[in-house]
């Protein structure tokens, strides 16, 4: 195999969970927090993980304060903790022939670890390692921290990491590592996103089967 690691985002690539759990559960932070704002649509919320960011747009655009970004956390982390979202069909099956392969699976995400694992337990998996939300900054994407550990851990060379995201911060974060990055388009169809993946990755994957041909063969 050309690479012998995948670094593979959670949300919106791994399980389709945007929609069902971290969307609803902004939108409840904005009506106890904001109430005389009206949320971004879901598509404006998939833009605002991409660019500039959901603690960026928390803290510069909506102008959250500390104690006010402590309790959309604990609204945020209550939904994350009530659903198990359900995997995409076929990841599940591919990350398996991927690790009869001798790969190894690892999960970089800004979801928490246990709830990762939670939900990759519920699927029937377990990824090699796990890098969750960190609230050190330099330990979480778009930093390459994961990635270079992932390395140390595994004993790989950079060349044979890839980084599989739906989103802008996994391709900076691999970009930032020197570690190249694939773009799951399986989970949304957001034209700007689109583009930006099908520019800075190695490649584009519009459907969960693409994503097992090129990671198996």
């Amino acid at each position: 195999m050309k690479y012998q690691c995948l670094l593979l985002d959670h949300d919106d690539t791994a399980v389709d969970s945007t929609a069902s759990i971290h969307y609803p559960a902004h939108v409840e932070v904005i009506r106890k927090m904001r109430p005389a704002t009206t949320p971004v649509s879901l598509e404006g919320w998939f833009e605002k993980n991409f660019d500039p960011g959901i603690l960026e747009y928390l803290v510069n655009e909506l102008e959250f304060s500390r104690e006010e970004l402590d309790a959309e956390y604990r609204i945020w982390k209550r939904h994350a903790e009530e659903r198990v979202p359900r995997f995409y069909p076929g990841v599940i099956d591919a990350l398996k022939i991927y690790r009869r392969g001798g790969g190894k699976v690892v999960v970089v995400s800004h979801s928490i670890a246990d709830i990762i694992r939670r939900d990759f337990a519920a699927g029937g998996f377990e990824p090699d390692l796990v890098y969750g939300w960190d609230f050190d900054e330099s330990k979480r994407k778009p930093n390459p921290w994961p990635v270079t550990d992932a390395a140390a851990k595994t004993g790989l060379p950079l060349s044979r990491l890839l980084v599989v995201d739906d989103l802008r911060p996994g391709v900076l974060m691999a970009r930032a590592a020197g570690v190249d990055a694939a773009a799951a388009g399986w989970g949304h169809r957001i034209p700007r996103i689109e583009r930006y993946m099908r520019e800075h990755c190695v490649a584009y994957f519009a459907d969960v089967e693409e994503f097992a041909r090129y990671i198996i063969e």
